[in-house]
């Protein structure tokens, strides 16, 4: 049985691995956050927990590594932009993995807002593969702004076996967001 103690992270990188151009910017922040020492956010993050893939490896070798961190994983923070429902290899692949085999929660991160309140409004971003398995209820999910203090919450809160509430649609109260100060 694997040691789930680390934060998946996914996201469209749109074809490119040039940081200003794709979500690998958010997962970016999520690094520098943790890495800031004068911060309380930490994750411990599945993508250091084993061996490192270069964007030269097969694509086999890629996927079984991915499959191999997302086993270690509590939970998967899904970063959710504009082209993210784009995404026809990598993406769908670790919701697929992640919610069917491995049973961990999702929290699924918006860029671009400030609170979310109403998710079902924002399945025009969804990939295929996130509206089946929330359509279907297999899916267990908080969905949450792509800010510091919901994030942090959701991912020292949420793990295989403590689960949101709400099934896949979970979101936070207002009296949430008012004491992440995000009104």
């Amino acid at each position: 049985m694997a040691y789930r103690n680390g934060t998946y992270i996914a996201f469209h990188a749109d074809g490119t691995n040039v940081p200003t151009e794709s979500d690998i910017k958010y997962y970016n922040l999520i690094k520098a956050w943790t890495a800031k020492k004068d911060d309380d956010f930490a994750i411990v993050n599945s993508h250091d927990k084993n061996s490192t893939v270069r964007d030269s490896s097969k694509k086999k070798t890629l996927e079984t590594r991915l499959k191999e961190r997302l086993r270690n994983s509590k939970n998967m923070v899904l970063i959710i932009g504009d082209t993210t429902k784009n995404d026809k290899d990598w993406v769908p692949m670790e919701i697929e993995y992640a919610v069917d085999v491995c049973k961990i929660p999702l929290i699924i991160a918006y860029t671009g807002y400030n609170t979310i309140k109403a998710p079902k409004k924002l399945s025009n971003l969804w990939p295929k593969s996130l509206k089946e398995r929330i359509e279907n209820g297999t899916l267990s999910a908080i969905h949450v702004p792509f800010k510091k203090e919901p994030l942090k919450d959701a991912i020292g809160q949420f793990d295989i076996k403590k689960k949101p509430s709400g099934g896949s649609l979970g979101i936070y109260s207002d009296e949430a967001y008012k004491n992440f100060g995000i009104e």
